[in-house]
């Protein structure tokens, strides 16, 4: 196994390079924040620091049990999706279980499946995406669950309902079929799959969510999973009890009802990403369509050079190699000022300015 490498931080790179000003454009994260009624739920809640968190998440159950229409006991919560991740590797991977994922995708799934001695088997991508065709191709008896993410991290891609229903008839039901839509919030295509609609119609499906992306939440680590509630109840024995904040539910809570902010933080992403786009076509820069908050470009040398050079312009972004694309970079869409000076660094970096 490989340890996750984590994005440079701002204090380290300030450090590094005698920086006053940074920009941080790594890890897929809301620029502008999270809603300001998240914040004064969590201020109100410093008032229960000295006291364990619910941890059944009840308030937060509750509101998305009624919001999302399904049972509480169809919902559980977890110090991110990554936690949830690895509660599906502690609940159901064997030693010597299969499963399937794409070749370029979040490595999470196969820390969560090697981790407890499974074997992770990965499909070719097709136009950078997901081809739910070689996926399917891939499944066997011994198959035990497949991964996929809708959209994609790192590629931005993402797959049609049409493409995902046919892809679960071809699922055997005692397969696992773990379909992760962190990033579905931005999504703007049509035909996006309604995933959570289909609970009930597919009893080996789990939806994994998460408040950290257009919610703004990523350092309170709030993420959120439905399946049937045989699943659910398998995943709840290896749960730690307390693993959710009283900071993270309250301002989950707070945050799932300001329809405003997201709103706010869809139309600026949707916005920002179409114009940092025509400008990367003005200079001749090739990158992958995203439907999501964040832009894989090739920059046409190794990604590794690129990656220091812009660091030291002040913009801090992921280099593609561990994902096995070595020219390209993963961007995420910051502000519009910022994708000004990020775009204007990386033509000086390329020179294309």
């Amino acid at each position: 196994m490989i340890p996750y490498v984590p994005g440079r931080s701002l204090d380290e790179v300030k450090n590094e390079y005698g920086l006053k000003e940074v920009v941080k454009l790594a890890s897929n994260e809301n620029p502008i924040g999270c809603s300001p009624k998240a914040k004064e739920a969590v201020i109100a809640s410093l008032e229960e620091s000295g006291l364990y968190p619910d941890g059944n998440c009840t308030r937060l159950r509750k509101l998305l049990s009624k919001r999302l229409a399904v049972k509480q006991t169809e919902l559980i919560f977890g110090c991110g999706a990554d936690e949830l991740i690895s509660f599906i590797g502690k609940a159901f991977i064997n030693p010597g279980d299969e499963c399937i994922t794409a070749e370029c995708t979040f490595s999470q799934y196969e820390a969560s499946v090697c981790s407890m001695g499974g074997v992770m088997s990965y499909a070719p991508m097709k136009d950078h995406g997901f081809d739910l065709e070689a996926i399917s191709s891939l499944v066997t008896e011994k198959t035990k669950a497949v991964f996929l993410a809708n959209p994609n991290n790192p590629t931005g891609t993402a797959f049609t309902a049409d493409e995902q229903n046919r892809l679960l008839e071809k699922i055997p039901s005692n397969v696992l079929a773990i379909i992760d839509e962190a990033y579905g919030e931005f999504v703007d295509m049509p035909n996006y799959p309604d995933t959570l609609a289909l609970i009930g119609k597919y009893p080996n499906l789990i939806w994994l969510k998460t408040f950290s992306k257009i919610y703004g939440l990523a350092s309170l680590r709030v993420g959120y999973a439905a399946a049937s509630e045989e699943i659910i109840s398998l995943m709840e024995k290896v749960r730690p009890p307390f693993n959710v904040t009283i900071q993270g539910q309250a301002a989950a809570e707070a945050a799932y009802q300001d329809a405003e902010h997201v709103s706010k933080s869809f139309l600026s992403n949707l916005s920002v990403k179409n114009s940092t786009c025509k400008a990367l076509d003005e200079m001749g820069i090739s990158y992958i369509p995203s439907q999501a908050n964040f832009i894989m470009l090739d920059c046409g040398i190794d990604s590794r050079t690129a990656f220091v050079d812009l660091m030291k312009k002040g913009y801090i972004t992921r280099p593609g190699y561990p994902f096995k694309m070595d020219s390209y970079l993963r961007v995420t869409i910051g502000t519009q000022k910022q994708m000004e000076g990020f775009i204007k660094a990386l033509g000086e970096v390329l020179g294309r300015s």
